[in-house]
């Protein structure tokens, strides 16, 4: 359950298993005689000049655009919004190199593969981070990233190798070079790997260094290693131009002497109890839990009706690894913290307006911290560049957030007549709100975010200068990502009026900012913003604006922020508003089964307390042969785009279908499709600083153990009815709920 087997090496780098610390990631294949260890870290982006792009200057024009938006003319808007641009992308996510492990006796030239041992078998430990590769008896490789020692560490055991490095990845640009370079430095082997940009586009390159200790001698660019070695890399990137060896040099100096289980230990004392927190077991064959992983997915593909219970509890549990795996100085990008080809989809970047915050749903809940530490990181290192934005685009204060970002900075740049991102308004809150998440679930004090979230509410404060003839605010420009109202010729134009998502997005703003600074004008703003509109289907309207339709067969659900994450609308709160809500999740198609799109409906349907049509958006998934045998996602069906989307959104997903909790309110089995077993789930952490320590349910009960951080009473909520319940501060209160 907390770990995966595989019984053969992989054959595409996709099924490479995985390991990271949350700045470097490994993916191993795993072969035997070939060993391909591909090194990732998350800075690795490479330069195309858009390092000093800038927003586009419009506050001078930004009343025109209004004028055209409300005038019906909103293709002109659009290009006034575009400011003459062409769309530009991002710097692009990229692999750094791959270390190689070969045979002597097969290596640099052709030869038939050796056949696989009876008894290869290789691992990623879920409680360590850790992949071995075992096969002819006791010859093994090991190999982990270590989150105390920040160094990619691997053990050689396998008798005789040659250890050497390639720059030789998937679709490599013919000006990014390598020079690979082998020698020997105060008594210890060295294999250093440079790699340099194309000149004049904003960075230098960048550089690993490995120290193998053991019986070694330098052959050419590579090393031959004798026997039991371990190999230990440090890597950094360059903005000016120079190298910075001796500063790796300096770094792995100081672990020349420690042995691998020195190592493993460091870093595992702080990787396990992350991981440990939460636990998900399902009612599952104990013959089901203990088959490798390409058994369990062969499995799932010849049912293509039915969820596995043994695949979606190990992958709970591989999401949860992945996600800790992958955050630490920033957090996942669409890709985690891995990739092997230089050509990813959509730069690899952090996609703003959906991705990322759906691969941060289980974090807060999920008793991850760390993982919403490395995404306050991000911000903080952004939040100059989204008042730039705001000024730039519509001359006043506050926030406003890119729909995309390469992790260097938070400028808006990516844009065009066709895609008016200056007009997507929602995004700063929209980015911030898992810190406010996190408020709410641990009481900590929210320090700098305070400000922020504030900030968030002062930008929609200075944008609404338009009011309708009911005395309520015109929000114009508006964008719903990524779709518009369609045109006379039924061709979306995507700027628009009151979208739902920014009437939302600004209410909430404005309510945590009264509450923040005691300031009543938040609480006036707030009353004067536009009403949901419900359209004749009975569905909650993407816009509240009359005369727009919408494109009923678009991948986003933007529309449904107020019912995930905010719980605005709610079954109990807001009933009519639910219902509206549940329409609209309804009629809305699924147009390429994205797997952001399938599991954002999903948490929607949870909230919505619809296990059918939850677990009919899980089957998009599961059924659709979308995860490779590393157990990372896929984007689309048939294996189709390497993309942590659904594993890393998937546990929240289960969590949300479990326990729905929000400050003064718990709600258990909200959503559990009944076609899964029972189990237990051990460990959630909810708003309203309640810890589930253990929430055990089958068909006709449940039992739940609770632990609130502070004195309270709140509804618990169930199958079995609605009751009023007293937590003690820290004391465990047990409740037994049954038909």
């Amino acid at each position: 359950m907390h770990r995966i087997d595989d019984t053969a090496p992989a054959t595409r780098w996709e099924d490479a298993f995985l390991t990271g610390n949350g700045e470097y990631g490994l993916m191993v294949q795993g072969d035997p005689t070939a060993e391909r260890i591909v090194l990732d870290h998350h800075r690795f982006v490479l330069p195309n000049g858009t390092r000093d792009r800038r927003p586009p200057e419009l506050a001078g024009v930004i009343e025109q655009v209004r004028d055209l938006i409300l005038a019906g003319r909103r293709a002109e808007a659009g290009r006034l919004l575009a400011d003459g641009r062409q769309l530009e992308w991002t710097q692009s996510f990229h692999p750094g190199y791959a270390l190689t492990v070969d045979e002597p006796t097969i290596a640099g030239r052709s030869a038939e593969p050796a056949p696989l041992p009876a008894d290869y078998l290789r691992t990623t430990d879920f409680t360590t981070g850790e992949i071995t590769v075992r096969w002819a008896g006791d010859r093994t490789r090991r190999a982990f990233v270590s989150r105390a020692d920040r160094v990619a560490v691997i053990r050689l055991a396998a008798g005789e190798c040659l250890l050497g490095a390639t720059g030789d990845l998937p679709g490599r640009p013919p000006d990014v070079s390598y020079d690979i370079t082998a020698y020997r430095r105060d008594g210890y082997a060295f294999l250093r790997v440079r790699g340099s940009y194309p000149a004049g586009l904003g960075a230098y390159g960048f550089e690993g260094l490995t120290l193998v200790t053991g019986d070694t001698e330098i052959v050419g660019d590579r090393i031959l290693i004798g026997g039991d070695a371990l190999a230990l890399t440090v890597l950094d990137r360059y903005d000016v131009p120079g190298w910075g060896t001796d500063a790796l040099h300096a770094r792995l100096a100081g672990l020349a002497d420690a042995d691998y289980g020195q190592l493993l230990a460091r870093h595992v004392a702080l990787h396990r109890p992350m991981y440990q927190r939460v636990e998900l077991r399902l009612r599952v064959d104990e013959a089901d839990r203990r088959r490798p992983v390409g058994e369990l997915l062969d499995a799932q593909r010849a049912d293509d009706q039915r969820l596995s219970p043994a695949l979606l509890e190990r992958l709970f549990h591989a999401g949860r690894y992945l996600l800790i795996s992958s955050s630490g100085v920033l957090p996942p990008r669409l890709t985690g913290l891995w990739l092997a080809s230089w050509d990813a989809a959509w730069a690899g970047d952090f996609t703003t307006d959906a991705n990322l915050n759906l691969q941060l749903a289980g974090a807060n809940i999920g008793a991850l911290p760390e993982v919403t530490a490395a995404h306050r990181r991000l911000i903080a290192g952004q939040v100059d560049d989204w008042r730039r934005n705001a000024r730039a685009v519509y001359g006043g204060r506050g926030l406003l957030a890119p729909g995309r970002t390469d992790g260097e900075h938070g400028h808006l740049f990516h844009l065009c007549d066709e895609w008016p991102w200056p007009a997507w308004l929602p995004g700063a809150h929209w980015l911030l709100y898992p810190l406010w998440e996190h408020h709410l679930v641990t009481g900590e004090p929210l320090g700098e975010v305070a400000g922020w979230l504030v900030e968030a509410a002062e930008f929609f404060e200075d944008f609404l200068t338009r009011v309708g003839d009911d005395g309520r605010y015109v929000i114009v420009p508006s964008f719903s990502a990524e779709t518009g109202p369609p045109d006379e010729h039924g061709e979306p134009v995507y700027p628009a009026v009151n979208a739902t998502m920014d009437i939302a997005a600004a209410r909430h703003a404005m309510r945590v900012a009264g509450g923040l600074t005691g300031a009543p004008r938040w609480a006036d703003l707030a009353a004067r913003l536009p009403g949901y509109l419900v359209d004749e289907r009975g569905a909650l309207a993407e816009w509240a604006w009359p005369g727009y339709r919408a494109d009923d067969d678009h991948r986003h659900v933007s529309h449904l922020y107020p019912v995930w994450p905010l719980h605005e609308i709610t079954p109990d709160g807001t009933p009519e508003l639910a219902r509206a809500a549940h329409r609209a999740l309804a009629v809305r198609g699924d147009e390429n089964l994205s797997a952001h799109g399938s599991l954002h409906r999903a948490l929607v349907a949870a909230r919505l307390r619809d296990a059918g049509l939850a677990a009919d958006n899980l089957r998009k998934i599961f059924c659709a042969d979308m995860f490779f045998r590393s157990l990372m996602s896929a984007h689309n069906p048939g294996l189709q785009t390497y993309n942590a989307d659904a594993v890393h959104t998937l546990p929240g997903v289960l969590i949300e279908l479990l326990v729905d909790s929000r400050p003064g309110s718990l709600h258990l089995l909200p959503a559990w499709p009944v076609e899964l077993p029972g189990g237990i789930l051990r460990g959630v952490t909810c708003r309203g600083r309640i810890t589930v320590e253990e929430l055990t349910w089958d068909a006709t009960t449940l039992r739940v153990r609770l632990r609130s951080a502070l004195t309270q009473q709140v509804t618990v909520r169930s199958p079995y009815g609605a009751r009023a319940v007293d937590l003690p501060a820290d004391e465990p209160v047990e409740l037994s709920l049954h038909t």
